[in-house]
């Protein structure tokens, strides 16, 4: 997997860290960059944050989209082929996005 650096030097968060994906470059990148905004803009409520991604990709991507944001957590979902976005956050927090109609 290629990934594109982003500048976070002048943030106090850390870079995110995508574990797995299947998705395209640019679908990757314009995901994780939403990711990063949402979980910044509402960082006490992850509830927000992924009501925010979900609503952003089924904007962009058509729907169905579902996220899940938390600590902790596994997962097995089925998902549409290059639809598939798991990516750690500011350490712990991770994020999972993907689509399935």
């Amino acid at each position: 997997m290629n990934l594109i650096p982003i500048n976070y030097a002048n943030s106090c968060i850390s870079a995110p860290s995508p574990q797995h994906t299947d998705m395209s470059e640019e679908m990757r990148v314009e995901t994780m960059e939403l990711c990063v905004t949402a979980c910044e803009k509402f960082a006490t409520n992850n509830e927000s944050a992924a009501k925010m991604i979900k609503e952003s990709m089924d904007k962009k991507f058509g729907s169905s989209w579902h996220v899940v944001i938390g600590e902790g957590f596994g997962f097995e979902v089925t998902h549409e082929v290059k639809n598939l976005l798991y990516m750690f956050f500011g350490g712990s927090l991770a994020v999972c996005v993907w689509k399935c109609s």
